[in-house]
C-alpha cells in the first residue's frame, strides 16, 4: 500500500469533524513548507555600517542592539 492509499484509508474512517481537523493540518503543513522553500537569501544591508566603522566597535553595536530588544 502506497502512502496516499494509506492515507485515504485512514481518513476515510475518521468522523467529519476529524476530517475537518486533518485537513486543516495538512494545509499547515502546506504552507509550513512554503515558508522553508523561500527565495535566495539577500543580503541588501551588506556594507550600511560603513560610515560607523570608525566611530563604533562590533561590541558597541551589540550592546545598543541589545539596549533596543530589552527597553
Amino acid at each position: 500500500m502506497d502512502v496516499m492509499a494509506g492515507i485515504e484509508e485512514l481518513v476515510r474512517e475518521l468522523s467529519p469533524e476529524h476530517r475537518r481537523e486533518a485537513l486543516d493540518f495538512v494545509t499547515y503543513l502546506l504552507l509550513k513548507q512554503k515558508r522553508k522553500q523561500g527565495g535566495p537569501l539577500r543580503q541588501t544591508w551588506a556594507g550600511a555600517l560603513r560610515r560607523y566603522r570608525d566611530t563604533c566597535t562590533v561590541l558597541d553595536l551589540q550592546r545598543e542592539s541589545l539596549s533596543w530588544r530589552t527597553g
